[in-house]
């Protein structure tokens, strides 16, 4: 069965966002080109990881002796995106995640899979052929200057989470919180 494959090569706007409170979110990237638009669910870690190694990328290519690219060492501002999330429709839980740098476009590549389900019984015939049973993944193409801003924007919503305990450093819920640092 041919896989699904939501492409995004110049988007009109990628961001991650959130949805619920500190401690309840739910993060999303969410990728729109036109009218179409796509929303997979991430982990707060995943989203991290994806800013840190983005800007990796980014930060390597400005070291590259004899580099094209005109990558930016910080934000345009022209590309500051603050605003929520649009209508969110989950496409999938995202799984595994793959980022790439195409030297052909110069644009950063991010590639997202679903979550597998492992346990699922491989000789089940009674699955009916719908959209449910499609193999898909998201793959998104963006200019320099845009994955500067999905990674900043992206660290500042991960950091906008509940504050961290100055002690045991685990994250101090609304209702208390009960530190795991013994007192000296």
């Amino acid at each position: 069965m041919p896989t699904r494959v939501h492409e995004f090569a110049w988007p009109d706007r990628v961001v991650v966002g959130t949805i619920g409170l500190p401690g309840a979110r739910t993060f999303y990237l969410q990728v729109r080109a036109g009218t179409q638009i796509v929303s997979i669910a991430m982990e707060k870690q995943q989203s991290a990881l994806l800013a840190d190694k983005i800007d990796e990328i980014l930060d390597h290519l400005l070291t590259v002796e004899g580099n094209p690219h005109s990558v930016p060492t910080s934000t345009p501002i022209e590309l500051v995106d603050n605003d929520q999330l649009e209508a969110v429709q989950e496409q999938f839980r995202t799984g595994a995640m793959s980022l790439g740098w195409d030297p052909t476009t110069a644009q950063v590549v991010i590639e997202a899979y679903p979550i597998t389900d492992v346990d699922a019984d491989d000789n089940d015939e009674s699955l009916e052929e719908d959209d449910a049973d499609v193999p898909e993944m998201l793959l998104v193409r963006m200019p320099v200057g845009t994955a500067r801003a999905f990674a900043k924007r992206t660290r500042e919503v991960v950091g906008a989470g509940r504050p961290a305990c100055p002690l045991c450093g685990y994250p101090v819920d609304a209702d208390g919180h009960v530190c795991t640092r013994p007192e000296v």
